[in-house]
């Protein structure tokens, strides 16, 4: 049997399985998916990405390491260490400020998970990367400017 035509069929076959599973409402297709929540991912401002993560004006915090390089070669892979020493982190968000979509990331923290991120992203041009943590319900974040000779996002 063709490798291509086995591939097919046993794509064809988790499909259908799905489908059944779905229309008789035995699991969401969000579930069955993994969808990624959308929020945020559309808006086009800082702020923008704010309200619709529900994050209001988040209280800056020195329990968030953020690691970046001040000076960047490429816009295209710029690396990023986080960490979050704030207890009950659920959810840590990477922004970057004059991005065509400031929403890079969204990270889910499991519970009673070290929130220790490592991480590349692309950065436009230079400005300010945020990260956005909600930890216990709140939202907490810090700032750091970085500095990209060549943009990444165009």
């Amino acid at each position: 049997m063709n490798h291509q035509r086995r591939q097919a069929l046993r794509a064809g076959g988790g499909l259908g399985l799905y489908a059944l599973l779905a229309g008789a409402g035995l699991i969401s297709p969000e579930l069955a998916q993994a969808a990624q929540k959308r929020a945020g991912f559309d808006a086009h401002t800082l702020d923008a990405v704010l309200s619709a993560l529900g994050a209001g004006k988040p209280a800056a915090s020195s329990d968030i390491e953020l690691n970046v390089p001040d000076l960047n070669d490429n816009g295209a892979a710029v690396r990023l260490g986080i960490v979050s020493r704030l207890p009950k982190t659920e959810q840590v968000a990477i922004l970057i400020e004059k991005n065509p979509s400031p929403l890079a990331a969204i990270f889910t923290i499991p519970e009673g998970t070290l929130a220790d991120l490592q991480t590349e992203v692309k950065v436009s041009e230079s400005c300010p990367i945020h990260v956005l943590v909600k930890a216990g319900g709140r939202f907490y974040s810090v700032r750091k400017d970085v500095q990209v000779t060549i943009g990444g996002c165009g």
